[in-house]
């Protein structure tokens, strides 16, 4: 008869998230994620397997919040216009907030794995394209709104702000002077127009 799991596997994989987030795939090691999850090797092993599928599932749970998230940001707000200078504000506004400067985990996986491991080159290149759709999405709302010129192609513009989005998060790791960012910001917006 199998086991029960004396430990919330929710709970155990969030905290692997958080310190993949934080310190990369391969800074992490096994006995950091030991000490962040509060179980066993044996635990990990049989709930996650390896530490790289484990990685990938942390992924997949950042992924899928993220992309809920923004969504619920970009509907929340009945300016499309509106939505996207409040959703790229928070962005940098937790970058300027004092804390670590842990940027996007998918954008940091982009940059450390995907060059070099074809499973993760493709799972961030899908989390690009779903997050554009999300983009996409938003603004055909203003489009059928008549907040943005009907003229716009949706799905171009979409891309042009993820691209401008993952540019932004990475530079943000530096903390470049914030002039900079906000003159940044103001012409992706133009976008908009």
């Amino acid at each position: 008869m199998a086991r029960t799991r004396e430990f919330d596997e929710e709970q155990v994989l969030h905290a692997a998230m958080q310190l993949f987030w934080e310190k990369g795939y391969e800074a992490t090691s096994l006995s950091d994620l030991t000490a962040r999850m509060g179980i066993t090797r044996p635990s990990i092993y049989s709930a996650f397997g390896d530490k790289k599928e484990l990685f990938e599932a942390a992924l997949r749970k950042y992924t899928m919040t993220r992309a809920s998230e923004m969504r619920t940001k970009l509907q929340s707000n009945p300016s499309v216009k509106e939505a996207f200078r409040t959703f790229f504000e928070d962005v940098i506004a937790e970058e300027y907030s004092g804390g670590p400067s842990r940027g996007c985990f998918c954008i940091n996986t982009m940059v450390e794995l995907a060059p070099h491991d074809e499973k993760f080159e493709i799972l961030t290149r899908e989390h690009q394209m779903y997050l554009s759709v999300i983009f996409q999405e938003t603004i055909e709302r203003g489009i059928q709104s008549g907040e943005l010129k009907a003229v716009a192609d949706a799905k171009a513009l979409a891309q042009a702000l993820i691209t401008s989005l993952i540019g932004l998060t990475v530079i943000l790791k530096s903390r470049p002077q914030r002039a900079f960012v906000d003159n940044t910001l103001d012409v992706t917006l133009s976008l908009l127009k």
